[in-house]
């Protein structure tokens, strides 16, 4: 790992809290709540971590899920991944949590949202790491299940910034959600969605036109639309992309097939982030290694890439400001000038 990334100042946009679940931890809130897991050990856990696409993931993704019972598991979830993205000079973290896969098993949604929340005031007390969070429905579930997801969110609104949509895009498509997020716009809520990892690039232009989001999730698709990237590009819709889960996923074949390059030289907000970092191999610097020994990236594209991230999250004018000296300072202590977008 260059010093260069190990000491770049990060903004990380798409994280999903329950596939930060390491095996270890797994484990340890199993042997806390009692609970038997149909594995031996955390080796025999983490060698099950072998996908052949976006579901074989999601249904394991959703199994490690059984051990979060209470709101100090959630707590415990978050604070190790805070942890880790602190080590990693993470800055900001913008969290995506799944609130139906644990009301449908029963966990209220009080414990869910209150343990998270608490990880992210300890983060901001302990280290200065501002974070905001995002409830993501699932978009496998209903649209009613959304909806009554958004009902139970209500007395919590103050621990919330946004919402957002995963889970399979196939044969899920963004207009299915339209009135869910109508109710969120209404309430306030800032808007993304997972669109263009499996699915189409329609799906891109779906998850703008018709749910109204600011910010789109993976969006790798649009490679395949030069139409669509120079909307993006004029627009400054920024991509959330995350490498090695591309890689890990089969979405590319290979890092040296990835779209990143491509779509940050055509002048797109594309950024880094790690998504399901526990399940997918690689944290923040892992994700900005890859591309650059994957596709050749220089650190001056991976400076814009860090900066993009500032441009894309959601702090206020005045912190991306201090976020952004804070890393062209970095560039210059190592030379380097941002190239690309």
């Amino acid at each position: 790992m260059s010093a260069f990334i190990e000491q770049l100042p990060k903004v990380e946009l798409h994280l999903h809290i329950e596939g930060s679940l390491e095996p270890e931890l797994v484990f340890a809130l199993a042997r806390r709540n009692g609970i038997t897991l149909n594995y031996a050990d955390e080796s025999a856990l983490r060698a099950a971590y072998d996908f052949d696409d976006l579901q074989s993931f999601l249904d394991i993704y959703y199994a490690g899920m059984s051990v979060l019972q209470t709101e100090q598991d959630f707590f415990d979830m978050t604070h190790a991944y805070l942890q880790r993205a602190h080590r990693e000079n993470v800055r900001h973290t913008e969290i995506f949590f799944d609130p139906q896969a644990h009301t449908d098993r029963g966990i209220p949604f009080s414990a869910v949202v209150t343990g998270i929340h608490r990880a992210l005031e300890q983060a901001r007390h302990d280290w200065g790491m501002s974070s905001r969070l995002i409830l993501s429905f699932l978009r496998h579930l209903p649209e009613e299940s959304a909806i009554e997801t958004l009902r139970q969110a209500e007395p919590f609104h103050a621990f919330l910034t946004g919402v957002g949509l995963d889970s399979a895009e196939q044969g899920n498509p963004p207009e299915k959600f339209r009135r869910a997020y109508a109710l969120a716009r209404e309430q306030g809520y800032r808007l993304v969605a997972h669109a263009g990892e499996e699915g189409p690039p329609q799906y891109i232009r779906d998850a703008l036109t018709l749910l109204g989001v600011e910010r789109v999730d993976h969006g790798v698709a649009a490679i395949e639309d030069t139409a669509l990237m120079e909307e993006l590009a004029k627009a400054r819709i920024p991509l959330t992309v995350c490498p090695l889960s591309n890689l890990k996923l089969r979405v590319v074949n290979s890092m040296a097939d990835h779209p990143m390059q491509k779509l940050l030289q055509a002048g797109l907000c594309v950024t880094v982030n790690s998504d399901d970092p526990a399940y997918f191999g690689g944290y923040m610097n892992a994700n900005y290694q890859a591309l650059q020994q994957g596709l050749g990236m220089s650190d001056g594209e991976l400076l814009r890439l860090a900066m993009n991230g500032v441009e894309a999250c959601w702090l206020s004018p005045e912190e991306k400001t201090l976020l952004l000296h804070e890393i062209q300072a970095h560039g210059e202590k190592f030379g380097v000038r941002p190239d690309a977008g």
